[in-house]
């Protein structure tokens, strides 16, 4: 299988229960919500999505298979070999192209791996860290796994409690990003104290500048 990468570079995680940890984000491009182009932001069943996933970038690349692919992502860690490394799969949708064979293959460069998905697919086995963000109007599958990530407000979702008997060791609620953020932020804050299944997740990238 071919593998196509939009970016992938040395980091730290921004967000949810692995905040601040040191990471290899690497981006994979497409998405099953969105083609990623903003004429059709409007009709997308994920309209919110900051990040751009379409092509391939510059510190991206097509990987003819999954020894390739994990090579490369060994080599763009900056850590102490193999203490913690550690590899964010994310997109787009990462499951659309992460498979079993670099899975095994990231495995064997010594990583731990985490995935980010919308729950629209089906995970395969061997994933280390699972982070689930459902997606209005999306038909979701993946309703486990380690940690619940949920963007809010989302027009489509009455309330966060609908998922509180998903199978997840943790619950996030992550305010949205738009012009009313402020009071998105307060809206979340309010669910999680009322809610204590329930912790406040920040894009702390965005508040840290960090890539």
């Amino acid at each position: 299988m071919t593998y196509t990468v939009k970016e992938m570079f040395y980091t730290l995680q921004g967000e949810g229960r692995q905040a601040g940890r040191a990471a290899v984000f690497c981006r994979f491009s497409g998405c099953n919500l969105w083609s990623g182009r903003e004429q059709d932001r409007s009709t997308a069943l994920c309209q919110f999505c900051d990040t751009d996933f379409v092509g391939v970038g510059p510190d991206g690349g097509k990987f003819a298979d999954a020894e390739a692919l994990a090579a490369r992502i060994a080599a763009t860690w900056q850590g102490v070999p193999r203490q913690r490394a550690y590899v964010v799969f994310t997109g787009g949708e990462p499951l659309l192209q992460l498979d079993r064979a670099l899975i095994d293959a990231v495995h064997a460069q010594g990583f731990e791996m985490g995935v980010e998905t919308n729950g629209t697919i089906a995970a395969p086995a061997g994933i280390d860290w699972l982070c689930v963000s459902p997606k209005a109007g999306s038909e979701i599958v993946q309703t486990s796994g380690h940690e619940l990530k949920l963007v809010w407000p989302q027009r489509g979702f009455s309330s966060p409690q609908a998922f509180a008997d998903w199978q997840f060791d943790y619950f996030y609620l992550q305010p949205l990003d738009d012009i009313q953020q402020r009071q998105h932020t307060a809206e979340a804050i309010a669910w999680c104290m009322a809610h204590p299944q329930w912790q406040l997740s920040l894009q702390t990238h965005k508040l840290t500048g960090i890539r």
